[in-house]
């Protein structure tokens, strides 16, 4: 696997000749989708698993890291939740801005990227800075594994809370996080956790990983949660309304970040064939250990 250039705006994951992915670094959506970059993906026989800006929520972008709720500031976009009054359409969509990217890797090595971003108010002013790694390679004939680490660092003079619709007061909406969104296709899915299918309430419950099946069994996406707190935090998840996955560490009570201080998150995506759970102990938990062996450094 390679990343290679492929336009002034994105690379493209090579896989013996087919393209499985594309990492779009400099976004062109409108500031009230809160801008940022983000991952489509295939499978290894080009079936896609991502949306992009789907109709029912423009601002869902594959794979993407969108945080609703970073002090006042809304990095998912979007309206933002206020307890009493619902959603609302606020002047606080920021936006991530790329800095800089390295890609490493071979066909014979796993490829990388490395970025750096600063996350932005909708005003303009520096609100996070961002070391992101994502890091690619093969499992088997039909499944590839894709890697996101990413190190926040508070680049304010205050406190930065961290939360969520839920963190905020709305029940059972803990989304936050680095965020797995699938195809209309997708919808209506089988989503599997270690106990065994569990569906939509998966969301909320702790638990190691998540899995999505396509309804056709076509294509399943497996979803490892790699914080090195993850035993203890709990995941959205959605399939009936549409198809969507992530470990959401703030989901219930919100994470304060001081002046200064890092905070990191990472998950493990193995993407495949409808069965792709049953990888969870071996080549998940594997790629897992290797996040936590390797952690991404601060700057």
């Amino acid at each position: 696997m390679q990343f290679i250039a492929a336009g002034i705006d994105r690379v493209a994951l090579r896989d013996e000749g087919r393209i499985i992915a594309e990492y779009v670094f400099r976004p062109s959506e409108p500031q009230i989708e809160s801008p940022r970059p983000y991952l489509t993906l295939r499978t290894r026989a080009g079936i896609d698993v991502t949306a992009y800006r789907p109709a029912d929520h423009v601002w869902h972008k594959g794979l993407s890291l969108a945080l609703p709720a970073v002090g006042s500031h809304n990095f998912w976009g979007g309206p933002t939740y206020v307890h009493g009054e619902g959603y609302v359409q606020l002047a606080n969509n920021g936006a991530q801005v790329h800095r800089g990217l390295r890609a490493e890797g071979h066909d014979d090595e796993p490829a990388r990227i490395t970025a750096s971003l600063t996350w932005r108010s909708q005003g303009g002013d520096a609100v996070l800075a961002e070391r992101r790694r994502i890091t690619a390679d093969v499992v088997d004939e039909q499944t590839w594994a894709l890697t996101w680490e990413s190190d926040l660092r508070n680049e304010t003079d205050t406190p930065l809370a961290f939360g969520s619709p839920t963190s905020k007061g709305r029940e059972n909406a803990g989304y936050a996080g680095i965020f797995w969104r699938g195809p209309e296709s997708f919808r209506g899915g089988v989503i599997t956790a270690p106990d065994g299918r569990v569906g939509d309430e998966a969301r909320g419950r702790v638990a190691p990983w998540l899995s999505y099946a396509a309804p056709d069994r076509s294509a399943g996406v497996l979803m490892l949660n790699a914080d090195a707190a993850s035993d203890s935090e709990p995941w959205f998840a959605r399939s009936e309304e549409y198809a969507g996955l992530n470990p959401a560490p703030f989901f219930h009570e919100e994470t304060v970040l001081e002046p200064g201080a890092s905070l990191t998150l990472a998950a493990v995506l193995l993407i495949g064939g409808a069965d792709v759970h049953e990888l969870a102990p071996t080549a998940g938990a594997e790629h897992v250990a290797q996040v936590r062996r390797s952690a991404l450094v601060a700057h």
